[in-house]
């Protein structure tokens, strides 16, 4: 079977590894063109090209993969099915036709749920308990191909997306592999997608990492494990932008002020500062790891001492 891979991120390149690794020909990886990175915003290639050049496979870099040259040159290779891992572009139908086999996708979820760009970080920002990965062939829609198969897994209570994804991208690994050779045999029954169970997992935004205090703490905490790798969870703190990259559930509600009797304190409060716990809406939320702006992550208890935190302290304040 000869293959085309189109991935760019890092959770593709389990899936290549192992397509090589089980002798199939992968005659060509397409992937997306250097982007500046770091702070020196110098061009860096992306994590497939790097695993392709190891691998001593040949790569191709088209700014859009639908635009005339880039389509006939997959025409002249005639694979006989491609294989897509995150690439981030759109394949248009001039290029889902090319292979007799299909063009088969693995989706970091259990679909239909969770289509689209942020499966893995929307799964946990909703406090979902399982999720897994799905092998499908592509068609004209977002993530909406029939289904191949399918293989499913927990979700840590304390896990990230990024240590999720990575076991993720293991097991998408192994599933394609695994469905190819299903396909071949002909031991595969596509199944349809069931359009009445569909959720979507849109592209995460800047402010969709800013804490709203006023949640529950489960909620925060979901939030906190989601938005990583970008953009992270973040608040405020003395005027500063302050990055919450740690957390681990407190108590299930908030103590009364040492003040008011029977008072509860405002959300964002400083309930305590060792270890660093903070009011929520409901319960509070001890923190782990921080990161002002523009400075090094470090646990809760150096930032604690550092700053000379009180419990008059308040997280999510607007800047003054």
């Amino acid at each position: 079977m000869r293959l085309v891979f189109l991935g760019t991120p890092a959770f593709a390149v389990p899936t290549l590894e192992k397509l090589v690794e089980a002798g199939r020909e992968v005659a060509l990886v397409i992937t997306q063109p250097d982007r500046p990175r770091g702070r020196g915003r110098h061009d860096a290639p992306p994590p497939v090209k790097e695993a392709a050049g190891r691998l001593g496979l040949p790569v191709y870099q088209p700014e859009r993969v639908r635009r005339p040259e880039a389509v006939e040159r997959l025409r002249a290779l005639a694979p006989d099915a491609m294989v897509v891992v995150g690439y981030g572009q759109i394949i248009p139908q001039s290029v889902i036709d090319i292979p007799p086999m299909g063009i088969v996708n693995v989706h970091a979820s259990l679909l239909p749920r969770y289509r689209g760009a942020g499966p893995v970080q929307w799964a946990i920002i909703h406090g979902e308990k399982r999720t897994g990965v799905t092998t499908m062939r592509i068609d004209a829609g977002l993530d909406t191909g029939d289904m191949l198969l399918e293989a499913e897994t927990e979700i840590g209570p304390e896990e990230t997306a990024v240590e999720l994804g990575a076991r993720l991208a293991v097991m998408g690994a192994s599933l394609l592999v695994e469905t190819l050779a299903g396909l071949e045999a002909g031991r595969i029954v596509p199944r349809k997608q069931d359009p009445a169970q569909a959720t979507y997992a849109p592209l995460l935004k800047k402010e969709d990492g800013l804490i709203d205090w006023s949640l529950p703490a489960v909620a925060i905490h979901n939030r906190v494990r989601g938005m990583q790798p970008w953009p992270g969870a973040y608040t405020t703190f003395r005027g500063e932008l302050l990055h919450v990259w740690r957390t681990f559930r407190g108590q299930a509600t908030k103590p009364p002020n040492r003040g008011e009797a029977g008072a509860t304190p405002r959300n964002g409060a400083v309930l305590s500062l060792r270890p660093l716990t903070i009011a929520c809406g409901e319960g509070s939320l001890q923190l782990g790891e921080v990161q002002l702006e523009g400075r090094r992550r470090m646990p809760a208890a150096d930032f604690v001492n550092g700053h000379r935190l009180t419990e008059n302290d308040i997280l999510g304040e607007p800047t003054p």
